[in-house]
């Protein structure tokens, strides 16, 4: 068996660095933004933070990324013919896009709400009775999106303890095993 350690720290790496920078935004970033006591500066100061997270989650997507794939090369065998691993993987792949889907989002909306200047707001997605419409919707869907992201990345890391559990020795056998016998009954 071949190693792939490099793709598979790119997936890890790329993974915690997704989840972690997502959730300690929506907690730390987003919740200290509403501190700021001028309400027109909240936003700048936490569409500044995500600013600056914004080349390092780039990089973090794009190592994940690219570590999958290298992954699906490196084990296509193992997902056709070990039971179970093809559907985990499945939901893997659909996962990703959810997030992928979620963090460009996030991105499109972090960038109108930063076109609109200075305006008053309760918190980086919280409006207040005085933020233009179009910017209160956009941070109300902000206000959901900062959760979607780290559940989804979150579902993945747990997804990739139950492929790193699959390629136990024994796992592997049993489900090829598996496999086998039930294509054989088709």
């Amino acid at each position: 068996m071949k190693r792939n350690t490099v793709v598979r720290a790119m997936h890890d790496v790329g993974l915690a660095a997704w989840f972690g920078g997502s959730l300690m935004g929506a907690i730390g970033l987003n919740g200290a933004a509403s501190i700021v006591s001028e309400r027109s500066e909240r936003m700048r100061v936490a569409n500044t933070g995500w600013e600056r997270w914004a080349p390092v989650s780039t990089l973090a997507v794009a190592a994940h990324v690219i570590g999958g794939v290298g992954l699906l090369m490196a084990n296509r065998q193992r997902i056709a013919h070990q039971a179970g691993v093809g559907t985990s993987t499945l939901t893997k792949v659909a996962l990703t896009g959810v997030a992928l889907a979620a963090t460009a989002y996030t991105g499109a909306l972090g960038a109108r709400m930063k076109q609109a200047g200075e305006v008053p707001v309760k918190g980086a997605v919280q409006p207040d009775k005085d933020t233009p419409e179009d910017v209160a919707k956009a941070q109300r869907q902000l206000r959901v999106l900062q959760w979607v992201i780290p559940a989804t990345t979150g579902t993945l890391i747990v997804l990739t303890s139950l492929h790193g559990e699959q390629q136990r020795p024994g796992e592997m056998l049993r489900g090829i095993v598996h496999n086998a016998f039930s294509a054989g009954s088709r």
